[in-house]
């Protein structure tokens, strides 16, 4: 395997990657969307986008997307009710997405096993803390590129 080969299959992987990643925003933000209409957040649609935005940064990225809805909740109502319905969906939104959405989405575009796409974060987080969790997901689909390529044709 040459170099070109080896920037081919990265190249590839990470494409899938960030495809995958592109559709879990996408998704998250259609869910922050609907929830924030349901609870009559101020400027639901906004807070939405922001938060897909925020998507693509692991772990802080999602609960920096939940802060601008509590806040503007708790101005609307000046209540605790509002902003609590907000923090419920963040969970409800963060723990779907965790166990759900990403690992079923990396598993179909960049044909990394659900298993892994989980345990691989919380492994990678305990040893390089920060770092760890934020490459794990690009580092899982190049592994699993190259295992696919370097996988030998089932016998009959």
């Amino acid at each position: 395997m040459d170099i070109g080969d080896h920037a081919r299959v990265t190249g590839s992987a990470l494409k899938n990657w960030l495809v995958g990643q592109i559709q879990d925003s996408i998704i998250v933000g259609l869910i922050w969307l609907l929830g924030l209409l349901l609870i009559k957040v101020p400027l639901a649609p906004f807070w939405a986008l922001l938060a897909a935005a925020l998507q693509f940064i692991p772990q802080v990225g999602a609960a920096l997307g939940m802060v601008g809805p509590v806040i503007a909740a708790w101005l609307k109502w000046q209540d605790w009710e509002h902003p609590l319905y907000v923090l419920i969906l963040y969970a409800a939104i963060v723990i779907v997405d965790g166990l759900v959405l990403q690992p079923y989405i990396m598993r179909r575009t960049a044909k990394v096993p659900m298993w892994a796409s989980i345990l691989a974060p919380i492994v990678m987080g305990i040893i390089i803390p920060f770092w760890g969790v934020l490459l794990a997901p690009p580092m899982l689909a190049v592994l699993y590129a190259y295992k696919a390529r370097h996988a030998k044709p089932s016998e009959p």
